[in-house]
């Protein structure tokens, strides 16, 4: 099955830092460039970082350069998102993305909620 699993979101206080993990299937994942993306209730999804398929290209988006790590492991179909010095505001679902094969299909996984609150 073709799927996308997050995991390792929670309740954290401001300051502290979670690791997400994605844990990709159905799919040669080391061919892909990743994403991931959050998004918070009835705001749009809103794109957080990317890797490319060796890991040598890394891009961020300017709310979280410098604080948030994306890393993969090919070995392990998996992708991560480390998120150090965390702020209220990083309060959102996060999702994992592939993006769209010659199918036009891109892949989304169901997501995992980081709450950051006192």
């Amino acid at each position: 099955q073709v799927q996308l699993v997050e995991s390792g979101g929670g309740l954290v206080q401001p300051g502290s830092s979670l690791r997400l993990s994605c844990e990709a299937s159905g799919f040669v994942f080391g061919l892909w460039t990743m994403h991931w993306y959050r998004q918070v209730p009835g705001k749009e999804r809103e794109f957080v970082a990317s890797i490319s398929r060796t890991g040598e290209t890394l891009t961020y988006a300017d709310s979280v350069r410098g604080r948030f790590t994306i890393s993969r492991d090919n070995a392990k179909d998996s992708l991560y998102l480390q998120m150090n010095s965390l702020k209220s505001a990083a309060t959102a679902v996060y999702y994992c993305h592939r993006p769209k094969d010659t199918y036009g299909s891109d892949l989304w996984g169901k997501g995992t909620l980081v709450a950051v609150a006192s």
